[in-house]
Order: C-alpha cells, then structure tokens, then sequence
C-alpha cells in the first residue's frame, strides 16, 4: 500500500514537473546555441572594424556574462521561481558597485572610446595632461606612456579621453619650426640666403611642402627668423637637431654676429 502511494506520488510529481524540467533542458541547449551564434557574429564584425584586441576580448566576455545571466534566469522562470526579486537584487548590486566604482567605471568608459575612436596607437608620441611621450600600453582603464629619458608615465583613461590630445605621428610629414635672432647690423637679405642654404642642403628636408625662411620679429635685440623646413616624421628630431647646429656654423662663418645678453659694469672710485 505505502509503495503504491509512494508510485501515485512519484508519477504525479513527474506530470508536474517533468515538462518543466524537459522545457529547461531544451532552453539551456537552445540558449547556448544562440549564445554561441551571436558571440560569433560579435567577433566577426569587431574584426571588420578592427577593434582593439583587448576591447575585442573584454566586449566578448562582458556580452557572454551577460547573455548566459539572461538565460539562467529564464530557466528559473521556466521552472517556476519567482524571478523578480532575483533581477531586482542584482540591479541593486550593479547600482552599488556602479556607485562605488565611479572613478573606475569613468576610466573604463575612457578606455572604451580611446579603442573605439583610436586618436592614437601604440608607438606614436602624443602630448596629453601636460605630458609627453611615446605610447607603450592601451589598457582597458589606463594608457602607458614611455618619456625620452625612459621614464614610464600611467595616465587615467577617463580624464585622456575628455582632454586635449596631440598626437605628434598622425601625419605623414612634420614642420620643424626654429627661430634664429641675428643683429640688427645683419644684411636681411643675406641672413636668410645663409639659413635657407643650411636647410635645402640637407637632404632629409622635403622640396614639397617648400621650406621657408622669413622674419618673424623685430625683437629687443634681434631679429628674428622663422626657419621652417618640412621633414618625414620620423626625421624630425634629427633634421632639428642638425638645423640648429649648422645654422649657427654657417652664420659664424658668414660673419652673422647672432646677439646674446652683455653685463656692463660700472664702477665709481669712492
């Protein structure tokens, strides 16, 4: 008698949730399948926009964790548990870490949009929060810059993303911008012959864009030249470097006195 009431019970218990238990096997196959389905989708198109590799990894991952919390809770749906409070408590606890993490979630955001956007990649010099250096590290909440005396510099995605921005590599060429101040006994005509010959010799300079020679100021005790020639990026160190040095030879050997500050002094006899 008791195994037969054991039996009634056992199937009666399997009527009622054999269906649901069925219903849940098929959704968690299913799901995953369109899980799978989709996440592939995401990669193929991140990979046409050629997204960055780590913001490719974290958007797979963030987009899967949410996906596969989505189908826990329909399978709990499915099976008759009350899924409102269970959303209810993890909005509250997005909306407490949110709250906790606002710095964090501002660099994250910051991080987002340098690797969408790219106003930079790695190796280019960029100047940014009054620094400037070599990019070494686009991380997901910090960038890493390396300094020309190899110092690394870590700067917080969220303020980079909403300041100012100069990336020294973007463009192909550069303009290298040197002025020189002669004296006011100097023939014009002939400085600028001097410094234009200095920088259309090298021949890392481009003939186009030209490059100029042209007065810039009348200064306290000097005038002053723009010298300006146009140069690959790459050798734009080199070639202001070289511009210094051979303007300053060519105008000494030209008799170009170029001024610098005199002390007089003057004595009484007590």
């Amino acid at each position: 008698m008791d195994m037969q009431k054991w039996l009634d019970k056992g199937i009666e218990i399997g009527s009622e949730y054999g269906l649901k238990v069925l219903g849940t096997i098929v959704i968690w196959i299913v799901g995953n399948w369109i899980i799978k389905k989709m996440m592939k989708v995401l990669t193929k198109g991140m990979a046409k926009s050629n997204y960055d590799e780590g913001l490719q990894k974290f958007l797979r991952n963030l987009l899967g964790w949410m996906l596969k919390v989505l189908l826990i809770i329909a399978i709990l749906g499915n099976l008759g548990i009350e899924t409102t409070s269970f959303a209810a408590i993890l909005a509250a606890a997005g909306l407490a870490v949110g709250l906790a993490l606002q710095g964090s979630l501002s660099n994250f955001a910051g991080g987002v949009l340098l690797m969408i956007f790219k106003p930079f990649k790695i190796g280019d010099l960029i100047e940014a929060q009054g620094e400037m250096g070599v990019v070494k590290e686009i991380e997901i909440f910090t960038t890493k810059l390396n300094t020309s005396d190899n110092k690394e510099i870590i700067i917080p995605n969220g303020v980079l993303s909403n300041g100012n921005i100069i990336n020294y590599s973007s463009e192909k060429y550069r303009r290298v911008n040197i002025v020189m101040g002669v004296s006011y006994d100097a023939d014009i005509k002939h400085t600028k012959d001097v410094l234009l010959k200095v920088i259309t010799d090298n021949n890392k300079v481009l003939k186009d864009p030209e490059p100029t020679v042209k007065v810039c100021e009348l200064a306290d005790s000097s005038v002053n030249f723009n010298v300006r020639p146009w140069v690959l990026n790459e050798d734009y160190w080199t070639v202001y470097a070289e511009t210094l040095e051979r303007c300053k030879l060519a105008l000494d050997a030209a008799g170009i006195e170029i001024p610098y500050p005199h002390r007089v002094e003057i004595r009484k006899k007590g």
